[in-house]
């Protein structure tokens, strides 16, 4: 199945709705979910189980929200100290439980040593037995920060990449959530990304409402199909104003068309050439203080070099506008390594909505 979406990750549900099913249907039918997905093992180990009795708890909620018509997936967080029980116990929570997909939650211990033969152990096996079940990966934002886990062993098995796009101890969810997905398409195989925000303190660093508006309409700026936050036992009791903000977002209604200049660094954060003349007109001009070209074949050459050769893997970002009509000026940045390597201020004329006219001025920080 394709998720599509707003979710929700539940780690504990006797701290969601009180544990009741028909409560946590409700409320995340109010909210919107289009899916939940609850935590069903932990290492070789079943989860949510009553703690005296060990009786299943995620029956009764998968069941109600199935009924409201909520897709339910399972995660599941992973050690590797035992591939072979850790696939064990996930095979047999996913067939009692009939649940829709499957999340693999792997962070640090998948760092160490000869883990990369646990992951292909673990992996073969789920496969084997789940031939046809979606199957997503959540981890670490940017990979370039933990080569050590093994990406493409998990990645190879998978249908898509949830990773964890935690802005702790900053409010720049946008550029974050561009980083991921760029330093993700630079990997072997590139899954469809469904990037999960945080809803929870962290010290003394929490997400603010305005933070969480920007990621959501990030999300549906990049054209991601669908998006979740982590964990709604945190955030229904302490922070209600950022289960407010996802909730009253409205996944199914298009956000506002955003201005040109929104456009164009939306293309330019692709890295892709072929999106960026998209923004121009045929028969555009563009103007560097070296030369002036026309015409879209030259314009896609110049971006291939300005992107490709001069500044790849770069995040670009609007930091300024004005103007009106066919007519804007606009000033931006582009960072690497979170350092700024590139200030443009450029002048950009309109004809029919498209750049017909560009005049882009930059420095060099390199």
């Amino acid at each position: 199945m394709t998720l599509k979406g707003k979710g929700f990750f539940i780690w504990k549900i006797k701290d969601c709705e009180n544990g009741n099913p028909e409560a946590i249907a409700k409320t995340a039918l109010d909210a919107g979910m289009t899916h939940v997905l609850i935590k069903i093992a932990d290492g070789a180990y079943p989860y949510n189980t009553k703690s005296d009795t060990k009786a299943d708890l995620i029956q009764p909620v998968a069941a109600a929200l199935k009924s409201a018509g909520i897709s339910v997936w399972g995660w599941h967080y992973v050690y590797g100290d035992y591939p072979i029980n850790e696939a064990n116990i996930a095979v047999n929570q996913i067939k009692k439980l009939d649940i829709e997909g499957y999340v693999i939650d792997a962070e640090w211990e998948y760092k160490e040593p000869g883990k990369k033969n646990a992951a292909e152990t673990y992996m073969k096996l789920l496969r084997k037995s789940l031939p046809n079940l979606p199957i997503a990966l959540s981890s670490y934002r940017f990979p370039t920060y933990h080569p050590q886990l093994p990406w493409k062993t998990f990645l190879d098995y998978c249908d898509y990449n949830m990773p964890q796009v935690y802005w702790e101890k900053a409010h720049n969810p946008e550029p974050q959530l561009i980083r991921t997905i760029k330093e993700f398409q630079a990997l072997t195989p590139n899954r469809p990304v469904i990037p999960t925000g945080p809803t929870y303190r962290a010290g003394s660093w929490v997400p603010t409402e305005k933070d969480t508006l920007e990621f959501l309409q990030s999300t549906k700026k990049l054209n991601l199909d669908a998006v979740n936050f982590f964990s709604w036992d945190e955030c229904r009791p302490a922070y209600k104003e950022l289960w407010n903000t996802i909730s009253n977002f409205d996944w199914n209604t298009s956000i506002s068309k955003p201005d040109i200049s929104e456009l164009y660094i939306t293309a330019l954060n692709t890295g892709n050439p072929e999106k960026v003349v998209e923004v121009y007109a045929n028969n555009a001009v563009h103007i560097t203080y070296e030369r002036t070209i026309q015409g879209i074949e030259f314009i896609r050459k110049w971006y291939e070099t300005f992107l490709k050769t001069f500044f790849p893997n770069c995040i670009f970002s609007l930091t300024g506008q004005s103007g009106s009509g066919s007519s804007r000026q606009i000033s931006w940045s582009c960072k690497k390594n979170g350092n700024i390597v590139v200030n443009g201020t450029d002048t950009i004329g309109l004809l029919n909505q498209k750049i017909a006219y560009h005049y882009t001025h930059f420095t060099r920080s390199l």
